[in-house]
């Protein structure tokens, strides 16, 4: 059974979004405040984390609580669930590495699909590896069954929801992509911004470990392209 954390210091919102998920069949764990979340997580990571941003007297406690939990795991799937609707927001929450950002006026059975979705991309993990499942771009390599992303042979931490757009890209390298069809290929259900947000993350992971790293192109009015330029130096 799929472990989810509730962390929301409104306990009428914590309990009816713990109802939810338990009719759906998760073992659900709430939270009222960043301090108790975290050690718990110390002890015993979820399976997800559903995190408002507001706690209490901490007006960024989501945030902060996100960013302790990225350094426990790169990989446990986190999902922003909280009334603060604007694009500040949102982008501070995925470039602190959350894998999707939700105002609470989303309807119930969306959010269940969303859940569902980050959880089906988890499921991949415990797949036997096959080697056609090994994708070769010049310096990148991505293994579909280990859920993992190597350049030039150096590991790169990536959440699950950008895993699965980087593989979405250089699975069709040169071919541009739009929003619509990344999420149809990555298996999501996310806005424009949100897939935009993570593209610059993505970029910016790259480039740390490679600063001559330019892959990705955007490509004004239609979407993004992994470039294949470095296939031909190996």
């Amino acid at each position: 059974m799929k472990r989810i954390a509730i962390v929301e210091d409104e306990k009428n919102i914590r309990e009816n979004y713990a109802d939810l998920m338990s009719r759906h069949g998760y073992h659900v764990d709430t939270y009222e405040n960043r301090i108790d979340a975290i050690s718990a997580f110390e002890v015993r990571l979820p399976d997800l984390a559903i995190i408002d941003i507001g706690l209490g007297d901490e007006y960024d406690g989501g945030f902060m609580l996100c960013q302790s939990l990225r350094q426990l795991s790169a990989t446990v799937p986190i999902i922003f669930l909280t009334a603060r609707d604007n694009d500040f927001d949102t982008i501070s929450g995925l470039r602190l590495g959350a894998d999707d950002y939700l105002t609470k006026d989303i309807g119930l059975e969306h959010l269940m699909v969303r859940i569902s979705a980050l959880f089906r991309r988890i499921d991949l993990m415990q797949k036997p590896t096959n080697q056609n499942n090994i994708i070769q771009r010049g310096l990148l390599t991505i293994d579909s069954d280990k859920m993992q992303i190597s350049w030039s042979k150096q590991a790169l931490d990536f959440t699950i929801t950008e895993f699965w757009i980087v593989h979405a890209l250089a699975n069709r390298a040169g071919m541009v992509r739009n929003r619509q069809q990344l999420m149809q290929d990555a298996n999501m259900v996310v806005d424009d911004n949100t897939i935009t947000s993570h593209i610059k993350r993505i970029r910016k992971k790259f480039i740390k470990l490679d600063p001559g790293f330019d892959e990705i192109t955007a490509v004004y009015g239609m979407g993004y392209r992994w470039d294949i330029s470095q296939e031909t130096e190996l």
